[in-house]
């Protein structure tokens, strides 16, 4: 029996890629079919593939052509696989001529011409392009802006900021828009991180005429507000997500699907820190109203690995601040205790202070630490009693998560259905913290730094 093997994405699969595999299995008895991982495809710089791997490998399933379908997860894979699988030919397209001569060594290799004119990258370029406007004084605009070039069918619209000397900075003038209505009525969806004050009625406007919305996180102040906006979303068929991009980055996100796999036993603490050092002028009461407070600008990133871990169910939580102004409730420095009935949590967040940003969740059997700052690592540590059983994980961070956040966004506007990494529960979560958190409760305020 002659075994072949191939390897591709399978993006939007269409009749290019059928031929291709047609003629794959015309060259022996067995066809096996790598589909390489949505990861692996990153490295590649693969970006805007639009489809997540279940449905690549599912497509591939239902042409029937494939004996078997392996999943491509790491770089030099082939030659494993050949080994493993007894293959005798290798087959590729034609536009990868030389790439693979390598494997020759292995098994014998054939390049095989394309289907003229179908590409999966020209399916993607052909749909109408999602217009983004962005709105917000915030820095991380300028890198919204540089990372959704990396995004297939999408493009800017423009920038509506109340800053607007700032936002001239990285984006040239005739896209400023000098109201926010107007960037509503010329965008179909928008990313918002203007004051959180003042998120939830610019959320309510988008939605009410129709514009999908990708909201900084808190996307409102009250879970209240939290719970009618998705309901509004639901109605209007449009798309709400939170935006936290820590939870597109790719090693954040492996780390807590291993940690869910007992890797350290049962998990019984979750403590996370976050700080910066931003100085406000306290004077400045136009700056003071704009200014993002600890618990906002932070909360949200060390609550995501605790509600995500633990969910939002707590028994009890106890909130310990120093604010600078009463008037905005910026607080320099926030800890947080989450009570659970099997497990205990703890935040600390400042732009005030200065502290080690990293993150440890404990186990039974051992821990997973994250090194500052743990928000857009690429490397984590499972660690145990015994270090000789230690062992580091690698995953590329490109764009600190936007462009991955950005591709989910475009995705799920797409298909019309929700494909967020932040459940609504922990959105809804986040809101009512800090609700009561700006209500005082369960709150002991220490003395002003």
């Amino acid at each position: 029996m002659i075994k072949v093997i191939t390897y591709g994405t399978y993006d939007l699969l269409h009749y290019g890629h059928i031929r291709l595999l047609e003629r794959a299995r015309a060259l022996g008895d067995y066809l096996i079919v790598g589909v390489t991982a949505d990861d692996f495809d990153m490295t590649r710089g693969k970006i805007n593939v639009q489809q997540s791997l279940m449905e690549r490998v599912e497509a591939i399933r239902e042409t029937g052509l494939a004996d078997e379908i392996i999943i491509e997860e790491y770089e030099g894979q082939k030659i494993d696989d050949i080994k493993r699988y007894d293959v005798d030919i290798f087959t590729v397209g034609s536009d990868w001529l030389g790439k693979f001569d390598y494997l020759n060594e292995y098994c014998r290799v054939v390049y095989l011409e394309r289907t003229e004119g179908v590409s999966s990258s020209n399916l993607r370029t052909e749909k109408r392009k999602i217009s983004l406007g962005l709105v917000g004084e915030a820095d991380v605009l300028r890198k919204y802006v540089r990372e959704s070039a990396y995004v297939n069918g999408m493009q800017i619209t423009g920038v509506y900021s109340e800053d607007k000397q700032y936002v001239a900075s990285f984006i040239d003038h005739k896209f400023l828009y000098a109201t926010y209505e107007d960037l509503i009525e010329n965008s179909d969806a928008v990313y918002i991180i203007s004051s959180p004050i003042s998120h939830y009625e610019r959320v309510k406007y988008a939605l009410e005429r129709g514009k999908n919305v990708l909201c900084e996180s808190p996307v409102a102040l009250t879970a209240a507000q939290c719970t009618e906006l998705f309901q509004l979303a639901k109605e209007k068929r449009c798309i709400l997500m939170e935006s936290i991009k820590t939870a597109y980055s790719t090693a954040y996100h492996r780390m807590m699907l291993l940690a869910k796999t007992g890797i350290i036993g049962k998990i019984v603490s979750v403590d996370a820190t976050c700080t910066s050092i931003r100085k406000i002028d306290k004077n400045n009461r136009e700056e003071m109203s704009r200014a993002w407070n600890s618990i906002c600008a932070w909360g949200p990133t060390a609550m995501l690995p605790i509600f995500q871990m633990f969910g939002v169910d707590y028994k009890r939580k106890q909130i310990i601040t120093c604010i600078r102004d009463e008037e905005f409730l910026y607080d320099d420095f926030t800890k947080i205790d989450f009570i659970y009935s099997d497990a205990v949590a703890s935040l600390k967040v400042g732009k005030g202070i200065k502290a080690e940003g990293n993150l440890v969740i404990s186990g039974t059997e051992g821990y997973i630490y994250v090194p500052a700052p743990w928000w857009k690592t690429e490397y984590f540590e499972v660690r145990f009693e015994h270090s000789e059983n230690n062992r580091r994980y690698f995953y590329q961070l490109d764009g600190e998560g936007i462009r991955q956040e950005l591709v989910s966004f475009v995705h799920a506007i797409e298909i019309g259905k929700e494909c967020s990494n932040i459940d609504e529960a922990i959105t809804e979560g986040i809101a009512r913290v800090i609700e009561e958190f700006n209500a005082e409760k369960d709150t002991i305020r220490i003395q002003s730094l």
